[in-house]
């Protein structure tokens, strides 16, 4: 089924207007459909002012939809997708208010480190809400909530999420790939991976009272060591130094 909004059979007396060029104010004349046209006369590849990405925002299939969709609306499609895993997350876990918690700081600080190391945005926070995402199910089938059942029973259950979400093949594959081993670092991990780690790291030690027994110097030795991302040792220095 074509999506109506593309249909013409749908279109009003204004699905085709005409507007000026934002770059040289010459006149140009758009379909509603259209996701960008080049200027006749600077040149310059125009976005439609009037069109309305909706859907595209999030949908998997929006650019052969729409046809390839401007930079500038990339960005916006996964803003979009890491905010709405993390209101499944919180739906997913229901009133476990200690679990939705520990995704949201987890979170906050994948944000400032993935930001930091110039990592993919939509997969670090993707794994960032959903990285414990199989303690539910670890806890109904194992009667335990280790790490080791978490990583089994945690990659199909962000794949659902994310598959209703309409999220990338690509990225579905990466966020399940970090999910099922987030507690066990391997040789040559991803950026990506690294972030999710840091971030799981600071907001667990941040919960425990163990780094009082250590003195500043050797707790800052510790950090360095275990730590994977230049921003990730800066943030928990920041974070963990303070509160020591």
């Amino acid at each position: 089924m074509k999506c109506p909004g593309q249909d013409t059979q749908y279109w009003t007396e204004n699905a085709i207007f005409e507007t000026e060029c934002p770059e040289c104010g010459h006149p140009m004349e758009f379909f509603k459909d259209d996701t960008t046209r080049t200027c006749a006369n600077c040149k310059k590849k125009i976005v439609n002012p009037k069109m309305d990405f909706g859907c595209a925002s999030y949908c998997q299939f929006a650019e052969q939809c729409l046809g390839t969709l401007p930079e500038e609306f990339i960005g916006s499609r996964e803003d979009l997708l890491k905010d709405r895993v993390g209101v499944e997350m919180k739906r997913y876990f229901g009133t476990d208010f200690k679990r939705t918690g520990h995704a949201a700081k987890v979170a906050n600080f994948a944000d400032k480190i993935g930001k930091g190391e110039k990592a993919n945005m939509a997969v670090v926070m993707c794994a960032a809400y959903l990285h414990d995402i199989g303690i539910k199910n670890a806890e109904k089938k194992y009667k335990s909530s280790a790490a080791k059942y978490q990583e089994i029973e945690g990659p199909p259950v962000a794949k659902k999420i994310l598959e209703k979400l309409g999220a990338k093949k690509e990225l579905i594959d990466e966020v399940c790939d970090i999910i099922s081993h987030h507690h066990h670092p391997e040789n040559d991990e991803t950026i990506n991976f690294k972030c999710l780690y840091d971030a799981d790291m600071i907001t667990n030690m941040a919960d425990c009272d163990g780094k009082k027994a250590l003195d500043s110097k050797k707790f800052e030795q510790k950090l360095d060591r275990i730590l994977m991302t230049p921003s990730g040792k800066k943030l928990a220095k920041q974070v963990l130094m303070e509160k020591k």
